[in-house]
C-alpha cells in the first residue's frame, strides 16, 4: 500500500466537511425521533471518518514551528505571527543589503585608492574588482 499523501488528506477534510453538513441540515430539519436515527447515522459516520483522517494525516510530516503552536494556545491569530516574521524577515534583508552595498562601496573607494597609491598593480586591482561582482574603471 502507497504511503498516504496530502491529496488522500483533503479527499479525508472533504469527507469530515460533507459529513458536518449532513449533521447541520439534520439537526436544522429535526422533527423528533423520526429524524432521530438518520442524526444518530450521520454522526457515526462522521466519527468513522474523523477516525480515518487523523490514520491517514498521522503518518504525514508535519513541520508547524513551535511559535505558531504557542500563539493558537494563547488564543491568537497566527496571521498576526506570519505578517511580524515577514516584516522581521524584511528588515534583516534591508540590514544585509545596506551592508553589502557599504563592502561594495568600500571596495570600490580601496580599489580607486590602491591604483592611485600603486600604478604598477592596476591591472591585478582590476581583475579583483571584477571578480568580486565590481565595475571595470
Amino acid at each position: 500500500m502507497a504511503p498516504p499523501s496530502l491529496d488522500d488528506v483533503e479527499d479525508q477534510i472533504r469527507l469530515v466537511i460533507h459529513d458536518l453538513y449532513k449533521i447541520q441540515a439534520s439537526a436544522h430539519g429535526f422533527q423528533g425521533s423520526e429524524t432521530s436515527r438518520a442524526l444518530q447515522d450521520h454522526i457515526k459516520t462522521l466519527t468513522t471518518h474523523l477516525r480515518a483522517l487523523v490514520q491517514t494525516a498521522t503518518p504525514l510530516p508535519t513541520q508547524i514551528p513551535p511559535e505558531i503552536i504557542a500563539y493558537v494556545d494563547e488564543s491568537r491569530n497566527p496571521d498576526i505571527y506570519t505578517r511580524e516574521f515577514v516584516e522581521l524577515a524584511q528588515r534583516g534583508n534591508q540590514y544585509l543589503k545596506g551592508k553589502s552595498e557599504a563592502f561594495k562601496n568600500f571596495r570600490d573607494a580601496l580599489a580607486r585608492e590602491i591604483m592611485g597609491a600603486m600604478p604598477d598593480t592596476k591591472e591585478e586591482v582590476e581583475r579583483v574588482v571584477q571578480e568580486t561582482g565590481g565595475r571595470q574603471s
